[in-house]
């Protein structure tokens, strides 16, 4: 082989490695198509997954915990994250979509915080990565709590007792944006709704668990009621993002969802599936609050979704449900799939008093 042809072979393949390498570099995780996990069967939830930069402590959940239930992180300390996330409304509000400073009214309903550290992305639309990340987003957002983050910091490093928790937690000071988001984060990982019905029928508690009119609900769910399409695993949620034809209603905008995101033409109108336990507790449903009861969602899902969008998720069919197996789903979905843990199901607020100073 002479020596022209053999660069020329060696450029070739060198050429080759660096496309190679190019496209091995990950996407970011908000852009990563979810549909490469699962599916799960629905069972107990496992352990709730810690990153390993954010190991939980007692004293780090504490903190959280406090400024999880503190005003003055909005801009004129009439809204914490309890006010749209409120543990005696299943962690979210009474909607139909949330209100933020100044009685302003987001575009969309508030998610639970319950459960959301199975999520592998945060958001009707998936557009935080992590728990830390949504944990100061809504402390920016002008229709939320209406505050910038330079000014949260300069509230929290004015009051001496956070000062002296934060330095106790993390090691030093001032606080910054990452240590707030760290704190909440971690007290967030603490909200898991467990212990159901359901959860102790699938342990072998067949006596104090489900009723008949449950299980035959929980049938309903795993077979006719297509339910577990979607709602699968742990957390009956996919994590992944459907259309189901829910278009919001004059005087609302339209909402294009996940797509706003991904610019995917495929995600237009799609949001993240939320999990089922304890979904009695969080009346109005879907993400714009327009399905009042779980009746009214079963027989949308019953009607095969909306029909005046052309990008429905084809998963969305009519089921053909009668009266009986809907009293029997419900059932299952407001009695069996309701939390029985205290430590989550009854956290109380910190009242303003007993915060730091």
């Amino acid at each position: 082989m002479n020596k022209r042809v053999f660069l020329l072979l060696l450029i070739l393949c060198l050429s080759t490695s660096i496309v190679l390498v190019k496209d091995n570099i990950p996407k970011s995780t908000t852009l990563i198509n979810v549909h490469i996990i699962g599916p799960n069967k629905i069972g107990p939830l496992p352990a709730v997954p810690v990153p390993v930069d954010n190991p939980q402590t007692a004293q780090k959940i504490l903190l959280g915990k406090q400024l999880y239930f503190d005003t003055r992180l909005s801009i004129d300390n009439s809204e914490s994250c309890a006010s749209c996330h409120d543990p005696a409304m299943g962690w979210s509000d009474k909607g139909p979509t949330s209100k933020g400073v100044k009685s302003q009214v987001g575009p969309r309903r508030a998610p639970p915080v319950s459960n959301a550290a199975y999520f592998p992305l945060q958001f009707w639309d998936g557009r935080a990565e992590t728990l830390e990340d949504q944990a100061i987003g809504p402390i920016a957002n002008p229709k939320e709590m209406g505050n910038t983050h330079e000014n949260m910091l300069k509230t929290l490093n004015s009051v001496p007792g956070y000062v002296e928790e934060f330095k106790l937690v993390f090691g030093k000071t001032p606080i910054t944006v990452s240590q707030v988001a760290l704190a909440i984060a971690a007290f967030e990982r603490t909200v898991v709704t467990t212990d159901s019905l359901f959860d102790r029928y699938v342990k072998g508690d067949t006596q104090g668990s489900l009723s008949p009119l449950e299980q035959k609900g929980l049938e309903i769910f795993n077979g006719k009621g297509h339910c577990t399409a979607c709602h699968w695993g742990a957390n009956f949620s996919d994590g992944r993002f459907h259309n189901i034809g829910e278009k919001n209603k004059p005087p609302m905008e339209e909402d294009e969802g996940r797509y706003k995101v991904t610019k995917d033409k495929n995600d237009m109108r799609a949001f993240k599936t939320p999990t089922v336990r304890d979904a009695s507790l969080r009346a109005p449903y879907m993400h714009n609050g327009q399905q009042k009861t779980l009746q009214d969602v079963v027989d949308l899902y019953n009607e095969g979704g909306g029909h005046d969008d052309s990008d429905m998720d084809p998963l969305m069919v009519p089921l053909g449900l009668s009266n009986g197996e809907i009293e029997a789903l419900i059932a299952f979905m407001k009695v069996g799939l309701k939390s029985l843990n205290e430590e989550a199901a009854d956290v109380k607020p910190i009242p303003q008093s007993e915060l730091p100073k």
